[in-house]
């Protein structure tokens, strides 16, 4: 169990890790904790966008939309792996899934199925929304995995958890696919070679 670090704590976990982040408008104060709690968190969430073009992917994940209003997550990892930061605190994007994918997570274990959706994610969770179609055949540029797997590590290390904190969203809620085009396993062994 785990609160969340601060914005700033947060903002210096990626530039350790190396990373090039954009600061996005008031980032650090755009959330949605007006709708319930954020934290403890337990883990780093990986999506896809299905979205194409960088300023168009960070101001959808931003702002939102009618029937999900923004941010839509903590940070964007757009084609070229920068990491632009939109919201910090409560945001909509894991929302609900699996208590037993929870509670694996939490014990940094194999992960089941995930069979329900009765837990709030979006409370425990960091985001990251990756800009892909998410069609399979969408490329996913060495320099995009290579920032998810960073993104990961550097959230990671502050935490002290390991590579199995780090879940996608077809992991936690039934009837989604993303990420899609690469598998989380094999980021897992990605990020675990980077915390070495």
């Amino acid at each position: 169990m785990a609160p969340p670090m601060s914005a700033s704590r947060f903002l210096k976990a990626l530039k350790d890790e190396d990373l090039t982040v954009v600061e996005v408008g008031n980032w650090r104060e755009h959330n949605r904790n007006h709708k319930g709690p954020w934290g403890p968190v337990h883990g780093v969430m990986i999506h896809h966008t299905v979205t194409s073009g960088s300023a168009r992917t960070v101001e959808i994940c931003r702002d939102g939309h009618a029937s999900l209003p923004g941010p839509l997550c903590h940070g964007v990892i757009t084609k070229d792996g920068r990491v632009h930061l939109v919201g910090y605190g409560r945001a909509n994007h894991a929302g609900m899934g699996d208590d037993d994918v929870l509670r694996a997570v939490i014990a940094e274990k194999r992960l089941p199925p995930d069979n329900e959706a009765n837990t709030d994610g979006n409370r425990h969770f960091y985001g990251f929304e990756c800009e892909n179609l998410g069609d399979g055949e969408d490329p996913w540029p060495a320099a995009q995995l290579e920032a998810i797997e960073k993104v990961s590590a550097a959230l990671l290390r502050v935490h002290d958890w390991n590579e199995r904190s780090v879940i996608g969203h077809l992991e936690w809620q039934p009837g989604k696919v993303d990420p899609r085009g690469f598998t989380m396993a094999a980021m897992r062994e990605r990020i675990a070679e980077r915390l070495k």
